[in-house]
């Protein structure tokens, strides 16, 4: 795996955990419109990717072959949008930590099922004891996130 790969990964991990807090904050400034506020980010993204588009060349090709593609392939803005008004409706109920230790762990899950069995058209890549293990590893460190004050807690160990 290249650097550069592994760098940008992590710059789209950062991106995200940015673009939840601020859509809920502009759901907050929105008077509470989750939907608004779902509407407003997909909008500006749709714009500046459609402007990246244009630029890059070959869009009004790559459109008309829309009617062409399996339907599944084309709902992939419909889980974007239902995701990103995931994060702004649940960012304020249980903070932003908790929302992505779940997505996260929700997104490695479905990611191993998808690389071990080739899903959606995608490589095999079989799922080896040690991916398994460091997938139970991250498991184990999203419950501890997410339970780890209230076992404290439970067992008079809390401080902090």
């Amino acid at each position: 795996m290249l650097p550069i790969f592994i760098v940008l990964a992590f710059a789209a991990g950062c991106a995200i955990s940015v673009q939840a807090a601020v859509n809920a904050q502009l759901a907050a400034g929105f008077g509470g419109n989750v939907f608004g506020a779902a509407f407003y980010s997909f909008a500006t993204g749709t714009i500046a990717l459609g402007i990246i588009a244009s630029v890059q060349g070959g869009l009004p090709t790559a459109l008309t072959t829309i009617p062409s593609q399996p339907f599944w392939k084309l709902i992939g803005g419909l889980l974007g949008a239902g995701a990103i008004f995931s994060t702004i409706l649940i960012t304020p109920k249980i903070g932003l930590a908790n929302l992505l230790i779940l997505v996260i762990t929700g997104q490695l899950v479905t990611s191993l099922v998808i690389d071990n069995f080739g899903l959606l058209n995608s490589a095999l890549r079989p799922v080896t004891a040690i991916k398994f293990v460091g997938a139970l590893l991250v498991i184990c460190g999203a419950l501890i996130t997410l339970f780890g004050d209230r076992m404290a807690a439970w067992t008079g160990n809390f401080t902090r």
